[in-house]
């Protein structure tokens, strides 16, 4: 059981941009999230972490959410975005999403130019007045994702002809262009070789200078390299949740110890 209850408004601080209380996801009669309790912070990266099917994607995906589209999942229990309940009935899904964006594991660019990839949120979501407005979006975008010097001469070439590692910069790219508050990360260098996985990393901690990341991982040298705070989960359970560093170095729960020594897993 979970016993957290984080009550401070302010940590290391800085604000606290997301609050779950008493979360609990369930798949039909599968109880797959447990209790979970967390502060997650502005211009941060907190990593999630555990063995496969511990349940730390499915938190993930609550948090813009995206278990919506799943038909026998419910999300009971609270998660405010800046003090703001996301599952209020007047909360509309779509805005939601513009506002905390997702990276997947396998990149997923459209069957669009480069170009359009970029430009497809900011146009849905009426965020460019001109086609100069739309193209200042991309440049910065893309600049932002560390891709635009790799692209600038190709913009109207598909996306899908990009390397894995430029595929996933681009799909950054594109959750940026509708300046998100929060970005979500599942898994976003599993797909990718050393070099690209190096590239994303070095992109993570530049993006927490405007936004709070939160990245899943099953990597746990990953998560010690990028994030500032770590939630390990283990059988549906957010086991123990705090700094980074004191997670990998001095875990006060048994379970955490033993994930990270490598005797489960």
């Amino acid at each position: 059981m979970n016993d957290m209850r984080l009550t401070e408004r302010k940590v290391d601080s800085k604000e606290i941009k997301i609050e779950a209380r008493d979360v609990q996801v369930f798949y039909g009669d599968t109880h797959a999230i447990k209790d979970v309790n967390v502060d997650i912070l502005d211009k941060t990266v907190t990593a999630f972490i555990g063995p496969s099917g511990c349940g730390k994607s499915t938190f993930l995906r609550t948090l813009n959410r995206m278990n919506d589209t799943i038909d026998i999942c419910r999300v009971e229990g609270a998660i405010n975005l800046d003090g703001e309940d996301i599952y209020d009935k007047r909360v509309d899904p779509v805005q939601l999403r513009a506002k905390v964006g997702m990276v997947f594991q396998k990149p997923n660019p459209f069957p669009k130019s480069i170009y359009d990839n970029v430009a497809y949120g900011p146009r849905i979501h009426g965020l460019a007045q001109s086609k100069a407005d739309l193209d200042e979006i991309v440049e910065r975008s893309l600049r932002g994702a560390a891709i635009w010097n790799e692209v600038k001469d190709r913009l109207h070439a598909p996306g899908t002809g990009l390397s894995g590692g430029q595929q996933q910069r681009l799909c950054i790219a594109r959750a940026v262009a509708t300046s998100p508050e929060v970005l979500l990360m599942d898994e976003p260098c599993s797909a990718l070789d050393p070099i690209a996985t190096g590239q994303v990393e070095d992109l993570i901690d530049e993006l927490r200078e405007k936004f709070s990341v939160v990245i899943v991982t099953h990597s746990m040298q990953q998560a010690a390299r990028v994030s500032q705070r770590t939630a390990f989960f283990h059988l549906g359970n957010l086991v123990e949740y705090g700094e980074t560093g004191q997670i990998f170095t001095n875990p006060t729960d048994p379970r955490t110890e033993s994930y990270i020594t490598g005797r489960i897993g």
